[in-house]
């Protein structure tokens, strides 16, 4: 599980890349859950959420860099 601070740290382009992979090992881990591989759902959760996290910090720096843009 990551964590909301070390999310909060990094650039536009790592929280990106980082989304990316998460979706892809969420693909994954839900195509061997469908074929009856999975072992744990644990895993499933926490990659869900994992996404979420991310998602909400690059839509709060969105945000922020809106508010900046306005205000100047």
């Amino acid at each position: 599980m990551t964590k909301i601070a070390d999310i909060r740290v990094k650039t536009e382009d790592e929280l990106n890349a980082m989304l990316l992979d998460l979706r892809r090992e969420q693909f994954n881990l839900r195509f061997q859950r469908a074929t009856g591989q999975a072992e744990g759902n644990a895993r499933i959760k926490t990659v869900r959420r994992d996404i979420a996290r991310i998602k909400t910090v690059l839509h709060s720096n969105k945000l922020k860099a809106a508010a900046a843009a306005a205000h100047s």
